[in-house]
């Protein structure tokens, strides 16, 4: 069977201003002179890794293991510095709810601003909008503008304008965490209901429980390098191992 996702050999860096600089005079003024110190820092190091359709697979490490990095190479949001990655299919990118929300906008004009941003034309907005609203519990401030709205009802209304439509793909980092508990759970079902559809998780979380609960794999990162590949349960279990013994 052809992977849905492959990741090959890839690297991502990033350039990094080693001295401060406190005001943009100053910071012109290093770059005439010459005098900018830059380093160079890999999030990522020659990572391959290959997802079937169907799979749920979390990404799993501390902070700065490249987890996020990976995701967003994946969502399409950075390309990598090199190597490749290939998808087939459509995404649902949970990674930062609301992002592409205009605060000056009410919830109703943001479906479908967000819609379009994630690539759905106006009917099939139309045609699934009662539905996020729903799934939102938004409904007595879908006509208020989003800048009102708590951290927690951004998070809402993104998690059911993306899971609502459908896709081939979810890419989801560590956005089970907002709202509350009626609500994670909630997520929870959504998400094990579009997985018994066939859909296929890539997740990032740091609660173990979370991964075991929702994916059966999982690639354990570390400084930008796959330290393990396999069953959710002993990588975690074995990365937590790692953590407890630092």
């Amino acid at each position: 069977m052809s992977n849905i996702i492959e990741a090959r050999d890839v690297s991502m860096r990033f350039i990094m201003e080693r001295d401060k600089t406190d005001t943009i005079k100053e910071y012109i003024l290093k770059m005439v002179q010459r005098n900018l110190k830059f380093s160079e820092f890999y999030a990522l190091k020659g990572v391959s890794f290959g997802i079937q359709k169907g799979e749920s697979v979390a990404l799993i490490g501390a902070n700065g293991s490249g987890k996020s990095t990976m995701l967003k190479i994946i969502a399409g949001v950075m390309r990598p510095t090199r190597g490749s990655v290939s998808v087939e299919g459509t995404i649902a990118p949970l990674i930062e709810l609301g992002a592409g929300f205009d605060g000056d906008l009410t919830a109703r004009e943001n479906v479908f601003l967000n819609g379009a941003l994630l690539g759905h034309d106006r009917r099939e907005m139309e045609r699934n909008f009662q539905q996020i609203v729903e799934f939102s519990e938004l409904g007595n401030f879908i006509d208020v503008p989003v800048r009102s709205y708590s951290s927690g009802m951004v998070a809402r209304l993104g998690f059911a304008i993306a899971t609502q439509v459908e896709a081939d793909i979810l890419v989801v980092d560590e956005i089970l965490s907002v709202g509350d508990y009626s609500f994670q759970q909630k997520c929870h079902r959504r998400m094990e209901e579009m997985l018994a559809q066939g859909s296929t998780l890539l997740f990032v979380s740091h609660d173990a429980e979370q991964v075991k609960r929702l994916c059966k794999r999982a690639i354990w990162l570390d400084h930008g390098n796959i330290v393990q590949d396999g069953p959710s349960g002993p990588v975690c279990d074995a990365y937590l191992a790692s953590q407890a013994n630092r």
